[in-house]
């Protein structure tokens, strides 16, 4: 396995990591927020998965992305800093997010700061996240139509979040350290692990249940002790496993130009200070 450290044309594109698994699958992992893709363009990513040469995570926001979620408010990274080094038979990449990023709401380009809008927009996130019989992307094609969108603005640091990422021959192993973030208010943290649903485009598990394009649903607790998901036109996947401490949801969402992006998350007690899993690349 050979590391290549790339600079590719553009100047945003300047700092990012590819370390292959094979001669066609890869992983790779930028210090700036590329891939600039549709709502979190601006945001950082983990590890983008890449095959025959072209990147596969969509609007996906990789492997191994942390989100804080504060009582008043959810906190994401748009900065970072990365460092790659050969270790063993194995890569390993370390990125230690900032989070200095919030969401904020806006509607017809105008910043949700009245409380009717954001009401709201709530109130199409509850129905979104709380009734899925009632076909989610149509709420979501509902605020898209009101031209009611997503930006994520810059705010003071709650802290930083370093994230290892231990790549082997077919799997990472991710360990996220959260000793320095701002633990007053803390009540969720997630670790991400998305692609793009245009790639991947079916879920499979250990209790036999196979599911393809919408019906893997928004947000569904994973009941089996694994979950995989793949691609119906090649073998590649990615498999991850349930953890004692922690709850692993399958989600998928899908609105052409807007929405792409296919995974399985963690949702930690935000009295964790690390947190652990492997991810196993299928079809190697």
């Amino acid at each position: 396995m050979s590391l290549k450290r790339d600079s590719g044309p553009h100047p945003r594109r300047k700092n990012f990591y590819t370390i292959p698994f094979s001669d066609d699958i890869a992983v790779r992992a930028y210090s700036d927020t590329n891939p600039h893709n549709w709502k979190i363009a601006d945001l950082q990513k983990g590890l983008v998965l890449v095959f025959k040469k072209a990147e596969t995570v969509g609007e996906g926001t990789g492997f191994g992305l942390p989100i804080l979620v504060y009582s008043d408010e959810t906190c994401f990274s748009g900065t970072s800093r990365i460092h790659a080094s050969r270790q063993d038979n194995h890569w390993l990449v370390v990125k230690e997010f900032v989070m200095d990023r919030i969401q904020r709401n806006s509607f017809r380009n105008i910043k949700l700061k009245n409380h009717r809008a954001r009401t709201l927009v709530g109130h199409l996130s509850r129905l979104y996240q709380e009734h899925p019989p009632l076909r989610f992307l149509t709420l979501k094609k509902l605020a898209r139509n009101m031209q009611i969108g997503t930006s994520f603005v810059e705010t003071k640091p709650v802290g930083r979040v370093a994230v290892t990422y231990r790549i082997g021959k077919k799997e990472i192993q991710v360990e996220a350290d959260f000793k320095k973030v701002e633990k007053n208010g803390l009540r969720k943290i997630f670790m991400l692990n998305e692609q793009g649903f245009t790639f991947f485009r079916r879920y499979t598990d250990s209790t036999d249940t196979l599911l393809t394009d919408g019906r893997i649903g928004a947000w569904n607790e994973v009941l089996g002790e694994w979950a995989s998901i793949d691609s119906t036109k090649n073998a590649l996947g990615f498999r991850l496993w349930k953890k004692d401490e922690a709850v692993l949801r399958r989600g998928q969402e899908y609105i052409k130009d807007s929405l792409d992006w296919v995974g399985l998350d963690y949702e930690i007690s935000p009295k964790k200070a690390r947190f652990g899993y492997k991810i196993e690349i299928v079809g190697l």
